[in-house]
């Protein structure tokens, strides 16, 4: 979970530059900021929505007319911003429940965790 990344500019000083939380530098999570799966798409906005450099990536893939994916913690389609993508198939007849998700999946709202006081 590294947001800053220390470079040096001289041999005296050393200043701080953000780093996108997306980059991880093996591309381990492009599928997942550009896929077609409604909770990969979820997962992608979770981990934008804590990142430093979210508008800033937004604005540029906005300027740049981006053609899909996550970007800023918005979904791009056709370089504009669209509120969900809806899942292929035909829709169901009832509402489904929305479904809560972080970053590292679906999260159970009643599920119940046992604290332990210290």
């Amino acid at each position: 979970m590294n947001t800053i990344q220390l470079q040096s500019i001289d041999d005296c000083s050393i200043s701080t530059i953000p780093v996108a939380r997306c980059a991880d530098g093996n591309g381990t999570l492009t599928p997942l900021f550009f896929s077609d799966h409604v909770l990969d798409i979820a997962r992608a906005k979770a981990i934008c929505a804590k990142c430093a450099l979210r508008v800033s990536c937004l604005d540029e893939a906005l300027e740049r007319e981006e053609p899909w994916g996550v970007w800023g913690g918005e979904l791009l389609s056709g370089g504009r911003i669209v509120a969900h993508k809806r899942p292929g198939g035909r829709p169901p007849k009832r509402p489904r429940p929305p479904i809560i998700v972080n970053e590292l999946g679906v999260v159970d709202p009643n599920e119940t965790i046992d604290r332990v006081a210290v």
